[in-house]
């Protein structure tokens, strides 16, 4: 099969998933039964091949995953056509694959039953059109878009994205591009590095009408200009967490967390990490989230294949289920299922 969408992955947040090293560890599944809607992965076949198959295979690995979410990443864009279309081809190739998935060949789980692809919100308000076709081409699953604002002065953080606009957000014609999505009853993924999250707060008080969800707890970073400064960096990004916390219309998807972007080293160890030292690792950021926006306003995500370079299926929910543990049931349905299902509004079969 050949390659489609970007090149093998040259992005420096997170590393190719290595299955050998991976199999190292083993764990068993803490509370198997719980219903899990994973509201953030990718497919892509650049390098590192992550299909149906693959993500049928990591869901089979023992949590009761339902349903996922899939979310933009440049795969499958059309090769020919208006550029400002070519981003309709992601979504045609996540509503294949969801036709693929609910034919039940590939397990139970309805995978890809909502899709968040990408419009380039800098057309504004020739976004519209192009909002149009996605919603056209998505059968009904299409539910938003990503335009990732990720920028950072410092080149290790930014990795691919040193090249992207500084203060897109906040962009005039971005915001009329942005404007097109309530109308249509769409949301906004919002994938950016910690010290932008100020900037994602104002855009979020300036249309209140539109849901948001803030990617990856916000993306701390500990890498770069921030490296050797997590004891100083974690207040500054408690505040910001805080502050966006008080737009109702904002939730935030919990993970991205083994990505190399916050710092640690999981990924360069003999042996891949459990779910006992993830949770350690994470739970301050986590317990920050939670507490901030309450569980019926954020969702665990797996983040895969990105998060994947660092942990293995099983262990990334066995962390989340650790860190969840002294939360009552009714929130830890909502942070594992019903806060995704809500957002994004998924039609799951009974």
């Amino acid at each position: 099969m050949a390659a489609s969408g970007l090149p093998a992955n040259t992005s420096g947040l997170f590393v190719e998933p290595r299955e050998d090293w991976l199999a190292q560890h083993q764990e068993e599944i803490i509370d198997p039964s719980r219903p899990i809607v994973d509201p953030h992965h990718h497919l892509w076949n650049r390098g590192h091949r992550y299909l149906i198959e693959e993500m049928a295979a990591d869901i089979a690995s023992g949590h009761n995953v339902i349903a996922t979410v899939y979310v933009d990443c440049r795969s499958m864009y059309r090769a020919h056509g208006p550029e400002a279309f070519r981003p309709v081809g992601e979504v045609e190739f996540a509503n294949g694959v969801a036709a693929m998935s609910a034919s039940g060949g590939y397990g139970r789980a309805a995978i890809c039953a909502g899709i968040v692809s990408h419009v380039n919100l800098l057309l504004g308000d020739a976004a519209r059109p192009v909002l149009e076709a996605e919603i056209a081409a998505g059968n009904g699953r299409f539910r938003g878009i990503r335009h990732s604002s990720a920028w950072d002065q410092d080149p290790v953080v930014a990795g691919m994205y040193a090249n992207r606009p500084k203060g897109l957000l906040q962009d005039p014609t971005f915001r009329k591009g942005f404007a097109c999505l309530a109308p249509l009853d769409l949301s906004f993924d919002a994938w950016l590095f910690h010290p932008q999250i100020g900037e994602l707060t104002e855009l979020a008080r300036a249309f209140p009408d539109t849901r948001i969800v803030l990617d990856h707890c916000g993306g701390p970073a500990g890498v770069g200009r921030f490296a050797g400064r997590r004891e100083a960096v974690f207040p500054e990004w408690r505040a910001s967490i805080q502050e966006i916390s008080r737009c109702e219309n904002v939730v935030v998807k919990l993970g991205g967390l083994a990505m190399c972007l916050l710092g640690y080293d999981f990924h360069l160890r003999e042996r891949p990490p459990s779910s006992e030292e993830l949770a350690a690792a994470w739970k301050p950021y986590v317990e920050t989230c939670i507490e901030a926006f309450g569980p019926k306003r954020a969702m665990f995500e797996s983040n895969f294949p990105p998060d994947k370079g660092q942990c293995s299926y099983q262990v990334i929910f066995n962390a989340f289920k650790r860190i969840a543990a002294p939360l009552s049931d009714a929130e830890k349905t909502a942070l594992f299922s019903q806060t995704a299902k809500d957002f994004y509004r998924l039609e799951l079969p009974s």
